[in-house]
């Protein structure tokens, strides 16, 4: 099945909405808005519904995830809901010993560096994340014909704090395995493409309309070693969720050099960051791909005529595009103003109204 295709599962409704038509590089009744990390720590609502849960318990818990995934499409009115999540949950529920430090980020107890420590990387199974179908479940139900976005890291991302046991600058650790130990990082790559790929088909069985693969560190890759050490993996990702039909967004920070590659590692939609114009980034990605983005999200302290301003230079820049998915260059940042979000969602809205 191509992923022009409408899968036998999927709601006219929510096939036909403004964001799978974009993503779908067709006409649209106006450019489709979402926000990555739309769903919570900007959101007061978000914070008193996590008072005292640690943020990978939240995961689990499919009414709570449903109501923060809800959140955002209530109060912002934006094209598409994203799955509350994290990207390293399918590594949590296959039983890696890790957690999220606030204020430090996911921290791995014992970190992956030999080729022993590759058989703690079992495979997921549907009954590891049980209630991922459960939320989404719930979520589908109220969603009606707002589509739901999927959501995982990518295998280089998840290797990377895997290796350096948290969060890093510099990726030394991950760049001395992938250049002084390629086959052992070829098989760390390829064992996490087959995990998110597994997370992924849970999410769209239980009625996730597209998924984003989130390659969060790629940008400290050089195009060469993109396309030797790690494209394969992510093209691995992409490959197993194609017979679904479903759009696959791809985006990574910092990936300027990269797009055209991530675009040939198999998405739909290639999202840019805000350090590419979008008519640049259609030269470097070429044809047949929709875009994602891609205004710079501290562009939202500004006063409003600003960013109405900068705005309407994304939507100039991408006026020549065959498909735009109006989205922030990285995900909002926690003390942005949610007032901000719910008046550029209606400026977008409405000044392209077709």
């Amino acid at each position: 099945m191509s992923a022009m295709e409408r899968p036998s599962g999927q709601q006219p409704t929510t096939y036909d909405s403004a964001f799978m038509k974009a993503c779908r590089r067709e006409p649209v009744p106006h450019t489709p808005v979402w926000f990555m990390r739309q769903a919570g720590r900007s959101l007061p609502e978000y914070l008193k519904a996590r008072e005292g849960i640690p943020m990978l318990e939240s995961c689990t818990r499919p009414e709570l995830v449903a109501e923060i995934t809800l959140q955002p499409v209530r109060r912002h009115k934006v094209d598409a809901a994203i799955y509350y999540s994290d990207i390293v949950v399918p590594l949590k529920a296959i039983g890696l010993d890790l957690d999220i430090k606030p204020g430090v980020g996911p921290v791995v107890a014992d970190p992956v560096r030999t080729r022993a420590d590759l058989a703690r990387l079992r495979d997921l199974t549907p009954e590891d994340v049980s209630y991922v179908t459960e939320a989404i479940g719930l979520l589908t139900a109220e969603l009606g014909a707002t589509p739901l976005i999927g959501f995982a890291g990518a295998p280089f991302t998840l290797a990377s704090y895997l290796i350096e046991g948290g969060p890093s600058r510099t990726y030394e650790r991950t760049k001395a395995m992938m250049y002084g130990d390629p086959d052992l990082w070829s098989d760390l790559l390829d064992r996490l493409a087959a995990i998110t790929g597994a997370f992924l088909k849970v999410q769209i069985e239980a009625g996730a309309s597209a998924v984003q693969l989130f390659d969060s560190w790629a940008g400290a890759l050089a195009p060469k070693d993109y396309r030797g050490y790690v494209m394969p993996a992510s093209a691995k990702v992409f490959e197993t969720v194609a017979p679904y039909g479903v759009p696959r967004l791809h985006f990574g920070v910092g990936t300027g050099e990269l797009l055209g590659l991530m675009g040939e590692a198999g998405a739909d939609v290639v999202g840019v960051d805000w350090r590419v114009p979008l008519d640049e980034a259609v030269r470097r990605i070429g044809p047949g791909k929709a875009l994602q983005g891609n205004l710079d999200p501290t562009v939202l302290f500004a006063p409003t005529e600003v960013v109405e301003t900068k705005a309407r230079e994304v939507l100039d820049a991408a006026a020549g595009l065959e498909g735009h998915v109006f989205n922030l260059g990285h995900g909002v940042m926690p003390s942005t103003d949610p007032d901000s979000l719910t008046r550029l969602v209606d400026y977008v809205h409405t000044r392209t109204a077709r």
